[in-house]
């Protein structure tokens, strides 16, 4: 297929579009800058140079190929603090692929959730403003677009990761002095490896039925504790548990702390033939390549 990327420089496209290319797929990947643009070029892809704002040449550029896969965000608004901003700027996008894609048949694979019937679930799921971009790409299947959601687990981990989770959690460590949970630390935590979800795109792209909704964590949650352990032992500081109270200061920035949730895979995995292989996240911690690079 000819595949369009957004996001194809980033963390999770670095993963998926080699996977492509080496399965035969021809991939065109968005990028903005002249370094994105060498770095999607150095992977075999290629290039269409233009941002997120330019929804007139998304348009065209999804018009013109079999599938889109939309990986990109407006991280550096969201940055500063205008979130609400950033998912404005994410809704115009995917109602530009939307549009083109009409009536086409042709495939859309966002990132998101939809509702699974589960308040408490939902409830959290709706508390993120994304969740109005997953709806609008779940609706486009009534529009006649092969419309697939993939739910990427909040730790996506590999030597790509530069700015997740785990990279955050680990510089709090660092400037604190511990590295540190919150209570007993049994919160949990979806991860998969980098490599992992790029072979669920690919298996995604060649099989999913539309209005698929997927789930890659090669791991349905790990609980905090058992990562700031690691984190820890590799710094050579000691876990410690933070009180409730004190947690919003002590992970200053980092909100998501306290975050407890867990994503089934096996329906996923039966759907797809998926089967994770690449190092689980504890393993990769002990690899040691987040504190080298960070």
């Amino acid at each position: 297929m000819r595949v369009f990327v957004t996001g194809a420089s980033g963390h999770i496209g670095s993963g998926v579009v080699p996977e492509l290319i080496q399965a035969g797929h021809e991939v065109t990947g968005l990028a903005r800058s002249g370094t994105s643009a060498a770095a999607v070029e150095a992977m075999g892809a290629d290039v269409r140079r233009g941002d997120l704002g330019d929804t007139g040449a998304l348009r065209e550029a999804a018009a013109g190929a079999d599938a889109v896969i939309h990986l990109a965000f407006d991280h550096e608004t969201m940055f500063a603090g205008n979130f609400a901003g950033a998912v404005a700027t994410d809704l115009a996008v995917v109602q530009a692929f939307g549009d083109a894609l009409a009536g086409t048949g042709k495939t859309f694979i966002g990132i998101g959730l939809t509702r699974t019937g589960d308040a408490q679930r939902d409830a959290t799921i709706n508390a993120n403003p994304r969740s109005a971009v997953a709806r609008v790409i779940a609706g486009f299947t009534e529009r006649g677009v092969r419309t697939i959601l993939v739910a990427i687990p909040p730790v996506t981990h590999s030597s790509q990761d530069k700015q997740g989770f785990i990279p955050m959690l680990i510089n709090i460590a660092r400037n604190t002095g511990v590295s540190g949970y919150v209570g007993e630390g049994a919160n949990r935590w979806p991860a998969a490896h980098t490599l992992d979800v790029a072979s669920l795109y690919r298996l995604a792209l060649e099989k999913a039925p539309a209005g698929a909704q997927l789930y890659a964590a090669a791991e349905e949650g790990i609980p905090v504790r058992e990562i700031a352990e690691v984190i820890g032992r590799r710094l050579g500081i000691p876990a410690v548990s933070v009180p409730a109270g004190e947690a919003a200061d002590h992970f200053k920035g980092f909100p998501f702390i306290t975050m407890d949730i867990t994503m089934p895979n096996a329906d996923t995995r039966q759907l797809l033939g998926w089967e994770p292989s690449h190092p689980g996240l504890i393993a990769d911690l002990d690899d040691g390549h987040y504190f080298t690079t960070n």
